[in-house]
């Protein structure tokens, strides 16, 4: 696994996430497929069949997650990056026809279930690295460039 950049709000996240996961949900789990063990015939049971599954789920979202954090570097804010879009900026664009989106960008372990957020690899986030406010920015689309402003830049939501 290559080196992974996380927000550091993304990282709290990830981090309550697989401690939530060894703490909690496993040993829970881990009870329920200890007693449905004991009933006996495992065959044709599902108590047993379904949790036993889900624990197998459960173990390997903690080993990903442990193995993401070996690898994980936790980008904070420094002052130094305001006017500007790097990592972690909230952004705000508009096109010629007045259409306007905000995003922000973060790393890829991110991006699920947000859909105000965007890959740090994506080609819009990459046309605004390191851009100002009022610069223009283009963007190669499957259709063909397309041009957008930047009018906000913000760190904080």
């Amino acid at each position: 696994m290559n080196r992974k950049l996380l927000t550091a709000e993304g990282y709290q996240r990830l981090q309550n996430e697989l401690n939530d996961l060894v703490r909690k949900e496993r040993p829970e789990i881990t009870k329920i497929v200890s007693w449905a063990a004991s009933l006996g015939d495992r065959s044709e049971n599902a108590d047993y069949h379904y949790n036993k599954r889900k624990l197998r789920e459960i173990d390997r979202r903690i080993r990903y997650l442990t193995k993401l954090f070996e690898v994980a570097h936790k980008v904070e804010y420094s002052p130094e990056q305001d006017g500007k879009v790097f990592f972690g900026a909230w952004v705000e664009i508009e096109n010629d026809d007045g259409e306007t989106i905000k995003f922000r960008i973060v790393g890829d372990e991110e991006i699920y279930g947000r859909k105000d957020y965007i890959s740090l690899q994506s080609p819009i986030a990459k046309a605004c690295l390191g851009k100002s406010v009022d610069d223009e920015i283009q963007v190669h689309t499957p259709t063909g460039k397309k041009n957008w402003y930047i009018c906000k830049i913000n760190y904080k939501q």
